[in-house]
């Protein structure tokens, strides 16, 4: 059971050292913009949508 323990960690540290591609630090900012960038877009649309509720809630409302 040891063993088959150690073999896993063993062929998980050679996936991870040697078999797979890790971004570049310009491919990482670039993905960490976009995902701000939209992030900031969705925020902005939920919150025109909101307001739009809240006006439209206080028309059919009025208190």
């Amino acid at each position: 059971m040891y063993k088959k323990f150690v073999n896993y960690c063993k062929v998980c540290y050679d996936e991870l050292a040697h078999k797979t591609t890790w971004p570049t630090r310009a491919q990482l900012t670039h993905s960490a913009v976009v995902v701000l960038s939209a992030s900031l877009i969705i925020a902005l649309i939920v919150f025109i949508m909101d307001s739009c509720f809240r006006w439209i809630m206080g028309v059919v409302y009025p208190g």
